[in-house]
């Protein structure tokens, strides 16, 4: 029992220590990313601020040139010195301001190494044609490699052609700026410029003034599809946390990110912290259980010897009984289950010993009662054996005699029937052979018909042969005629208008002549299904004259057979006559032997019923008897059975 608690408790409580650490990690993960973002927004909001800072302040002075120049419109003279005393001025743009103009001429300071070649081509001119006033553009490389971003715009000095000033700035400045003002360890930011995705300033000074599309870092690409999208909100990319941050005045976007593993190296190794508490918290439980599990358990384990001790029949042991709880209650009460089973035992001890010493009596009477019984019941058997023996003779006797008697009866009446059958077939008999000698007359007068028969179907056979060549005479005509009605009608055709009234009548004759070969050859179909009934008819005929023939020669033998059996039969009608006599002498003597027969055959029916009737009577008492004994043998047996049984309790 102990065992199923603890293993039903200890999978119940790693359950919850793991929701908990589980619940724990992630309301700790939350907040450290809500943190770490808004950390990380802070920092990049700070950097924002100090490159805006910056920026603006590199504008501010090279829009005081610009409008010194503007302002003044100095001569060629005073323009070159206004250039050279900007350049030095600050270390952010050392080279000073510049001025270029359509037809590809250069204002530089002395110090600059920048020249006129391509001018009019170049990044900074041709954006600088599109302002009026001083702003940043793209970034690009220098002639020397260098990495810049340049500030320009038209100069409305009244000059002609138009001209554009201009300022550059050193990207590596930005970098510092960039890298320089990161809070969050271990965070990194770099600058794309959002117009064409260039990288303005990164940590890998190898990626800047690259287009953050070419790169082949999965993180940057995932970045430019941020940028691609426009879609500058906070998240997760590629595992790292990160913020996007707009510099005003610019199309510049900072994104700096941290590695959610470095964020969350600490949490993780709170959650290993956790998790190993966790399990020295179950072990402690798991011990905490088993002892209390124990002190709960040791009462039961006391009831249960005691109860198996009971179930192997020792009502002997005691039940102790500590305290007034569910378990002290249950011991109370099975300690009086066992007083009250020791008193059920003595009681059924002592009745069993009397129903053991009761069965034995009765057990020698029933013995003495089925012997008395099964003497009797032999005796009986034998008595009707032999009755029922004598009986089965008489009734054999009677059943003989009875059956001669209905022999001969039936004989008698049977030898009525016959001599009234014998006279009826005499006078039959006569009149049979009357009948033969007419019916031998009459099967000559048929045979004369038959021959008459066939000389006249003989007769039609010929006409009809006549009439077929009567027809084919009349057919040979037809067609005569027919032929003669074509050629009137060819004639006719011929004579034209003439010939019409000619021509119906050689048509009308045409067709007469075609009826007549149709008429004749329905004739001819006619008279040859006559001939060839008239030939069935005539092979009918001789077949019929044959079995005339032959039954004639039938009927004379049948009327001499006839002859024959007339006499036979006057003959055994004197027999039976007879035999008559003879069988009512018979009748008379069976009659006698029956009567006599039956009335010893009922008497002996009365004496086997009465001899019967003892015998089931002795049969029933043998079997009660054998009954009794057989229940007073298992009362017995059952006592002997329960007094073991009862020897097993030790009370």
């Amino acid at each position: 029992m102990k065992m199923k608690l603890i293993s039903a408790v200890l999978p119940i409580l790693c359950i919850v220590l793991a929701v908990l650490v589980m619940f724990s990690y992630s309301i700790s993960s939350n907040i450290i990313e809500r943190e770490s973002s808004e950390l990380l927004e802070s920092s990049v909001s700070g950097q924002s601020a100090s490159i805006e800072a910056w920026l603006d302040k590199n504008l501010t002075a090279f829009s005081a040139i610009k409008q010194t120049i503007e302002k003044t419109a100095p001569s060629q003279e005073e323009l070159q010195a206004i250039i050279d005393a900007s350049a030095g001025y600050d270390s952010n743009y050392p080279e000073g301001v510049y001025i270029g103009d359509g037809s590809g001429k250069l204002w530089k300071s002395a110090d600059s190494a920048k020249t006129a070649e391509g001018l009019t081509e170049s990044t900074w001119y041709k954006e600088g044609l599109t302002r009026v006033n001083m702003k940043y553009g793209t970034a690009y490389q220098n002639a020397e490699g260098k990495n810049l971003v340049s500030a320009s715009a038209i100069l409305n000095d009244g000059s002609d052609p138009l001209r554009v000033i201009s300022a550059d700035v050193s990207l590596e400045r930005i970098t510092v700026i960039v890298n320089s003002f990161v809070q969050m360890s271990d965070a990194e930011a770099f600058l794309i410029d959002s117009g064409d995705n260039t990288i303005l300033a990164n940590r890998d000074a190898s990626l800047i003034s690259t287009k953050l599309d070419a790169a082949e870092d999965p993180y940057l690409q995932k970045v430019a599809k941020r940028f691609e999208d426009r879609d500058y909100t906070r998240g997760t990319l590629d595992g790292n946390l990160t913020v996007f941050q707009e510099i005003a005045g610019t199309d510049w976007v900072l994104v700096s990110f941290v590695p959610k593993e470095i964020i969350f190296s600490d949490i993780n190794n709170l959650r290993m912290k956790m998790i190993l508490i966790s399990v020295i918290a179950i072990l402690l439980l798991v011990v905490i259980t088993e002892r209390c599990i124990h002190i709960v358990i040791r009462p039961v384990r006391g009831l249960t010897k005691s109860i198996s001790a009971m179930s192997e029949g020792d009502f002997t042991v005691s039940v102790k009984t500590n305290g007034n709880d569910e378990i002290g209650r249950m011991s109370s009460s099975v300690s009086d289950f066992m007083v009250a089973i020791r008193g059920m035992l003595r009681e059924i001890q002592t009745i069993a010993g009397r129903v053991a010493k009761q069965s034995s009596n009765t057990n020698q009477v029933s013995d003495g009662m089925y012997n008395v019984a099964e003497v009797q019941a032999d005796s009986m058997r034998e008595l009707t054996g032999t009755v029922d023996e004598l009986a089965q003779s008489i009734n054999e006797i009677a059943d003989s005699a009875t059956r001669l008697a209905q022999v001969v009866a039936d004989t008698k009446v049977t030898s009525d029937q016959v001599e009234d059958y014998m006279t009826r077939t005499v006078q039959v008999s006569e009149k049979g052979k009357q009948d033969i000698q007419q019916v031998s007359v009459a099967m000559d007068n048929i045979s004369q018909s038959i021959h008459s028969l066939d000389q006249a179907i003989g007769k039609v056979g010929k006409a009809s042969e006549e009439i077929t060549n009567i027809v084919s005479v009349i057919g040979n005509i037809a067609e005569e005629t027919n032929l003669l009605s074509l050629n009137a009608s060819i004639e006719a055709a011929r004579a034209g208008e003439a010939g019409k009234g000619f021509a119906v009548v050689a048509s009308e004759i045409g067709k007469l002549a075609q009826t007549s070969t149709e008429s004749v050859e329905d004739i001819v179909n006619l008279i040859g299904d006559i001939t060839r009934l008239v030939n069935e008819t005539v092979d009918q005929a001789q077949v019929s004259m044959e079995s005339i023939d032959e039954s004639s020669q039938l009927i004379q033998t049948a009327l001499g057979t006839f002859d024959m059996i007339f006499n036979d039969i006057h003959s055994t009608s004197d027999m039976i006559q007879e035999m008559m006599v003879k069988v009512n002498e018979v009748d008379e003597v069976a009659t006698n032997v029956a009567a006599i027969s039956e009335e010893q055959a009922a008497s002996t029916d009365e004496i086997h019923a009465a001899s019967e009737n003892m015998v089931e009577q002795a049969q029933n008492i043998a079997a009660s008897s054998k009954e009794v004994l057989s229940d007073s043998r298992e009362l017995s047996d059952e006592a002997a059975q329960l007094s073991q049984h009862l020897e097993k309790f030790r009370i």
